[in-house]
């Protein structure tokens, strides 16, 4: 949708963007807007990942707060963030006469439930004692909890995918609509279905080792060998144990960091992703929660991972919840990037969503596509950080001034859910079938080699590699360095082999 040039003046704000401005809220921007013209027809635009909607002079709600609160819940969505700061600045007097006036509405009850559960305050209501219990979310528009806790007070269906200590939101966008009619498990079964099962156990440790490289890789780190194989150990668990509660993150973090900074607890200081652009000069990308306020968080999280890892809610959705959740809430000084995406293959893995003895290489495909793993991350950065009161010492530390926890406990994660299901196709459709399809051309070609000359495996799997490193060629110094031994009949055969099996296109690809 392109934005359109027209008169603005006719308009008039009405939801959350009413509300915002009447009470100078600072928050996130919801992910809709809602303007009703005086003068004009129904009206779209979209810009910068904003939907503007103009609506016709009859929809306009009225002037009290009560009347667009239930106008946003109508048309702009349940956004948390915004009613957690909205609920503190309205006047408890004005909220109440708002319920009062119709007790046994949807909105309303959805409304009122929604204060306390956001504030912990106990409205003066009596109880609801008549009525069909309703979602609180509704499950067209929003991802939920199949299994809903009935709350008998406003007889209401609490469906959200957390508590109030952490409780994001998924939106069910078009693009997250397709995906959940692609059959993602089923084209992953398939891919794997033409290989035999002693490849695919080769290809199982082949994959892990990968994940890792890549993994360190995305964080531009060159893991030793001890690092790399504590991690590749890892995750040749991650289809058997449930490593979101707290013991097991520390465990995590102290298994793949440097010992020298293993963390015994959650971080006490205030940490900061950014980068020095000149002396004592730093841009900060995005600022962590506090740490006084981390220890309430991250319990929220591991409980929405019990909530969402015993409910029918989808595995990608799950995944992306918590490893894109732990990784802004950064309980850690060191090794948050790698558990995040480590979280991933522990969720999908025993969800069930990948096929047994399988493991993605998704960390491949967001190394592969960094613009698209810097987008998944930065559309919750790049707006939180106008919001966060900081300032630096000379040392580089940050002291934050503000009451910032309600900005990471509800958080839209709509956009990262997206993005992990893009990484996911991308995974199932390129990343996984090129590694397999390798592999069984190597099997393929050293076969072949031990019928020309009967080498150890060490030295055909270096052969090989010179070859497809050379464009199916052996250099004349890797020849006088490692095969000197061989006639030139017997290396051209070989080279043959190679080229035969492998290519001249699938060299160039790899």
């Amino acid at each position: 949708m392109a934005e359109i040039d027209r008169d603005r003046s006719a308009d008039r704000l009405a939801g959350y963007a009413a509300l915002i401005e009447r009470y100078d809220l600072d928050v996130i921007p919801n992910w809709h807007r809602s303007l009703v013209t005086t003068g004009g027809i129904h009206r779209i635009d979209s810009s910068e990942g904003i939907v503007e909607e103009v609506y016709p002079p009859r929809y306009w709600p009225g002037d009290t707060p009560g009347d667009h609160l239930e106008f946003a819940l109508k048309y702009d969505g349940t956004n948390l963030a915004i009613l957690a700061s909205l609920f503190q600045e309205v006047a408890e007097e004005d909220f109440l006469e708002y319920v009062r006036s119709r007790p046994t509405g949807k909105y309303a009850r959805r409304l009122w439930y929604l204060y306390e559960f956001l504030t912990g305050k106990t409205l003066p209501l009596d109880d609801v004692r008549r009525g069909n219990y309703i979602d609180l979310l509704e499950p067209d528009e929003y991802y939920t909890i199949g299994a809903a806790r009935q709350i008998r007070r406003q007889r209401v269906n609490d469906n959200l995918l957390g508590d109030p200590r952490f409780c994001p939101t998924v939106r069910r966008t078009e693009t997250l609509r397709s995906f959940e009619t692609a059959d993602l498990p089923g084209r992953c079964r398939r891919a794997v279905a033409g290989y035999s099962p002693e490849l695919l156990r080769r290809a199982l440790g082949y994959l892990y080792t990968k994940e890792t490289k890549s993994s360190f890789e995305i964080e531009h780190i060159k893991p030793t060998s001890t690092r790399t194989g504590r991690f590749v150990a890892l995750l040749q668990l991650a289809e058997q144990e449930d490593f979101c509660e707290k013991p097991r993150l520390i465990e995590l973090q102290n298994r793949i960091v440097d010992q020298r900074f293993r963390d015994s607890d959650y971080r006490t200081g205030q940490n900061y992703v950014g980068e020095t652009i000149a002396w004592q000069r730093e841009r900060i990308h995005f600022a962590c929660p506090k740490p006084e306020d981390l220890a309430d968080l991250m319990e929220g999280l591991v409980t929405a991972h019990k909530r969402m890892d015993a409910s029918d809610v989808s595995p990608v959705v799950h995944a992306a919840v918590i490893a894109y959740g732990f990784v802004f809430l950064h309980p850690f000084e060191d090794g948050n990037g790698r558990i995040h995406r480590f979280l991933i293959h522990n969720i999908l893995a025993r969800r069930g969503f990948t096929p047994k003895g399988v493991m993605f290489p998704i960390s491949a495909s967001m190394l592969k596509n960094p613009e698209d793993y810097d987008a998944s991350l930065e559309a919750f950065s790049r707006h939180i950080m106008p919001l966060v009161d900081y300032s630096l010492d000379k040392e580089g530390s940050m002291t934050v001034h503000n009451d910032t926890a309600r900005w990471y406990r509800y958080i839209d994660m709509t956009p990262q859910v997206e993005a992990l299901f893009k990484f996911i196709d991308q995974t199932i459709e390129e990343e996984l079938p090129r590694e397999l399809a390798f592999l069984a051309s190597y099997d393929e070609t050293k076969k072949a080699i031990q019928e020309i000359v009967d080498m150890p495996d060490r030295l055909i799997d270096l052969f090989i590699r010179f070859c497809l490193q050379n464009n199916g060629r052996l250099s004349a110094q890797k020849r006088k360095s490692h095969f000197d031994f061989l006639s030139d009949e017997e290396i051209a055969h070989i080279e043959q082999a190679v080229l035969a099996v492998y290519g001249k296109r699938t060299l160039n690809d790899d």
